[in-house]
């Protein structure tokens, strides 16, 4: 007679998987199932070679959206049984729902009809409140995974009458049905001893006698779709917050701490955590740990647990390692408590050559991929890091965020700073990118150019837009892809005749035009366009400024500076030619013609003229002299306050160095403010606010002592007069005054 013994588990429980590899030795079955995708059953060979935490990956090709993944960590009771069953030789297979159906249903939001409710029948949480227990994960930890067995029998039983009366909703009645249907079948090919390892609460719905026409009935004309499967790298990080299989776990490195030391667990593990807060330089010693494990065995007997568990060795970590600090336990949560640990898949996992190809480079440029954030600094002069570079780019094309750019180190556009940290659904990305091409380099070409065609998504977007896609074929060496590209920007460029968007778009252009010279890419047809965009810009510009509200003011400006840093990138600062004028190169010296030009329009808004003088003086278009009659002139009774406050913010946006180097226009804002009434100056306080708030505080000291001294010497100037330099306007009064011969 067939004997078929069903193990209920908690997914990912280090104690029940403990149980399970004990129980699965002294039952030695011919047979083990496992709650899984049945799809997955020719994968399960390569489980002995794989490193978790893995995951399978169940896709439907060509939709996104259709895909699921079932995690496995090394302390998962069905992770356990696949190994056992693997290295025995015993046979293993999925017992749930084909992904196949699972995917072919419509995605709901939680809570929608015919989604499982979880707190509707929360069987831990029903067993917990029955026990005295407010923490559901508590009494299973007590009860369960600090035991030295796990009492299956009990389970099945307990599970059994928390299930009294409940009915399944449709898709779990589904899913409980394959389950039947495939124990079933193992029993019709002669298997004798039979285990199942499923969640502990779909046990009392396992049982194989009768129902067969029932569970048919209930898996007839389900919704099918053609699903592919795969194994895939799992992090510990997104085990603690993935919300699927598996879900509710928020402590996976404690559980693979449980599950890999059976023995003196509390103190291998604050010793551990000892050594973390060493590595950051805390002073931590042994009687540190020593007093600590006798602080959480102390709570735990208090608190009537069988074992210290996580919240006790936390309590006991800031007390005594810690010392009352909360910044170190939450460093110890992060690398312990959560983890960083990152699966591995063998080569010989089924792939889409795309995958292979990533595999291959990452070898080829010593990039392991890591779940820990890693910091990456590159020298683009160093072939290595240079074709580090483009790869990183080009997977941002292709959606696969491995690394973020951050500002980098020093100055130069030869340097990148990276920031790298691997996601299990990139593997996702990538296999839903494979169609584009069969390597890295492939793939990213083909997305730029279909991101640049007409009717795509890149070809109907904003001119900016295309401008940041050709930076990013630069920085990723798509010289395929460019010329494509270039077209569609060209096309877009000449339509557009809203200056604002020239503006915007602009910036990225001359950085890609730069990172063509500095990287060794060509990049013909760059230059035509940046000087055609730049020509319209400075026709467009004069009528863009006129008739501007604050905001739009403000809005503009930004777009301004941004063409102006822009411009600077084009060639050289100025230099002094032998006959002492300055030179500039073509492109800049169009653009402060222009910036002149506009400056000296009349009823321009007063952050725009502020702004424009500024940026004049600071190119050596303006002298001081000349910035201080702009100066004076928008600060005069002329102007309101409030223009004239707006004037000062646009000159001085940026530091307030100027002011404490340059008395004159210091004199002039101090003479202005100590002239306006106190209605006035209530008026344009929160921009005088905005304005001096932004500068530094070394900055605000040194104009106060600046004003103070100035006001000083003024008054001591005033006492004394310059008989020399008075004596031709003297002559000239008494002439007029007919008194020249006196």
């Amino acid at each position: 007679m067939a004997d078929v013994r069903v193990l209920g588990v908690r997914h990912h429980g280090p104690g029940s998987a403990r149980a399970v590899r004990e129980e699965l030795a002294r039952l030695e079955p011919d047979a083990i199932l496992v709650e899984g995708p049945p799809e997955a059953d020719p994968l399960l060979s390569l489980a002995p070679d794989l490193e978790p935490p893995v995951a399978l990956l169940a896709h439907v090709p060509g939709e996104p959206s259709r895909a699921a993944f079932w995690p496995f960590a090394q302390f998962s009771p069905e992770w356990q049984a696949i190994l056992y069953g693997t290295r025995a030789g015993v046979p293993v297979r999925f017992c749930d729902l084909p992904a196949a159906h699972s995917l072919a249903e419509p995605a709901r939001e939680p809570g929608e009809p015919g989604e499982p409710d979880p707190l509707r029948a929360d069987p831990i949480a029903t067993l917990a409140t029955t026990a005295g227990y407010d923490d559901p994960e508590r009494w299973w930890e007590d009860v369960v995974e600090h035991r030295g067995d796990t009492p299956f029998e009990v389970i099945a039983e307990a599970m059994a009458a928390v299930r009294e009366g409940y009915e399944p909703d449709e898709r779990e009645a589904r899913r409980e049905a394959y389950m039947r249907r495939t124990l079933r079948a193992a029993l019709k090919e002669g298997f004798e001893r039979v285990a199942v390892v499923c969640g502990a609460w779909h046990v009392p719905a396992l049982t194989p006698a009768g129902g067969a026409q029932r569970d048919n009935a209930l898996l007839r004309g389900l919704p099918k779709v053609k699903a592919e499967l795969t194994w895939v790298p799992w992090t510990y990080g997104r085990l603690a917050s993935w919300s699927g299989y598996g879900a509710g776990i928020t402590s996976p490195g404690w559980y693979h701490h449980l599950f890999t030391a059976p023995d003196r667990p509390i103190e291998r593990w604050l010793a551990e955590a000892a050594a973390v807060l060493r590595e950051e330089g805390l002073p931590v010693s042994s009687a540190h740990v020593i007093e600590a494990v006798r602080l959480a065995e102390s709570l735990a007997t208090l608190r009537g647990r069988p074992l210290a568990g996580l919240g006790e060795v936390t309590e006991a970590a800031l007390a005594v390692l810690c010392e009352g600090d909360e910044l170190p336990v939450r460093l110890i949560e992060r690398r312990m408590v959560v983890g960083d640990r990152l699966g591995h898949v063998t080569d010989g996992t089924p792939m889409v050559p795309l995958q292979r190809d990533l595999r291959a480079q990452q070898r080829r440029l010593r990039l392991r991929a890591e779940a820990l954030d890693r910091e990456l600094d590159l020298d683009l002069r160093k072939p290595l890091d240079l074709e580090r570079s483009h790869l990183l780019h080009r997977l941002r094309l292709l959606g696969v965020q491995w690394g973020v750019q951050r500002e980098a180190r020093g100055r130069g556009t030869f340097r990148e700073t990276w920031l790298l940290a691997w996601r299990p659904e990139y593997d996702l990305s990538l296999i839903e990118a494979a169609a584009l091409g069969t390597t890295v380099s492939a793939a990213a070409t083909q997305r730029a150019r279909d991101l640049a065609a007409p009717g795509s998504g890149g070809g109907s977007g904003s001119l900016a837009e295309l401008t940041a896609l050709v930076e990013l074929c630069l920085l990723a060496e798509l010289p395929e892809a460019l010329p494509d590209v270039l077209d569609a920007l060209s096309a877009r460029a000449a339509l557009d005749t809203d200056v604002t968007h020239l503006m915007a778009a602009l910036p990225a252009m001359v950085r890609a035009r730069r990172y063509g010279d500095v990287r060794g890419t060509p990049a013909e047809g760059l230059a035509v366009i940046v000087e055609s965009m730049l020509d319209r810009i400075c026709v467009g510009l004069p009528v863009a400024v006129t008739g501007l509200d604050d905001d739009t003011a403000a809005s503009l400006l930004s777009h301004v500076d941004a063409v102006h840093a822009a411009v600077a990138l084009l060639g050289d600062l100025p230099a002094a030619r032998q006959d002492g004028h300055a030179h500039h190169p073509a492109e800049r010296c169009r653009w402060m013609t222009t910036l002149r030009t506009v400056s000296g329009r009349e009823g321009l808004h007063g952050l725009v003229e502020g702004r424009l003088t500024r940026i004049l003086l600071d190119a050596g278009q303006l002298d001081a002299d000349e910035a201080g009659v702009r100066m004076a002139r928008a600060m005069s009774g002329g102007h309101t306050p409030a223009r004239a406050a707006a004037w000062v913010e646009g000159f001085l946006a940026g530091g307030g160095l100027l002011l404490v180097h340059d008395p004159q226009l210091l004199a002039l804002v101090d003479t202005w403010l100590s002239g306006l009434s106190g209605e006035q100056f209530t008026a344009v306080l929160p921009l005088l606010r905005r304005t001096f708030g932004a500068f530094a505080a070394p900055e605000r000291r040194a104009i106060g002592a600046k004003v103070s001294a100035g006001e000083a010497v003024a008054r001591e100037e005033a006492d004394e007069v310059d008989e020399a330099r008075a004596a031709p306007a003297v002559r000239t009064v008494l002439t007029i005054l007919g008194r020249g011969d006196g």
